[in-house]
């Protein structure tokens, strides 16, 4: 129990701080649209982190990714400046599409005019 939460911890640290860090990164690839870290999943030995990104406004995914992937070595140095880990796990990026989703599931509602209550 006192690991998970251990593990938990570190991936609200890793989330927190990358948010901050994903602001400085000059690829123009990762600096279209509004980018949100929605979560991270850390790895039990702390080698790795899968962290999940969403976005908002016009993005090209795989661009996005690309831009993620190359930057991955100036975050994680940062992360390791940043936080103070045994190990600073490798970083793997994954598009979110939660929110995506929860904005069209909205839209598509609106358009059938379900949940206007004046009616």
């Amino acid at each position: 129990m006192m690991a998970s939460n251990k593990i938990m911890r570190i991936n609200e640290d890793i989330k927190r701080t990358l948010y901050d860090l994903l602001k400085n990164v000059k690829d123009p690839r990762v600096g279209q649209g509004m980018l949100s870290v929605t979560g991270v999943d850390t790895t039990a030995d702390l080698r790795y982190a899968r962290v999940f990104i969403s976005y908002y406004g016009q993005v090209d995914e795989k661009e996005l990714l690309k831009g993620l992937k190359s930057a991955a070595g100036y975050l994680r140095r940062e992360l390791g400046r940043n936080l103070s880990l045994r190990y600073t796990p490798e970083l793997i990026f994954e598009i979110d599409k939660s929110i995506a989703h929860g904005a069209h599931i909205n839209k598509l509602i609106d358009e059938l005019g379900i949940g206007d209550e004046g009616n």
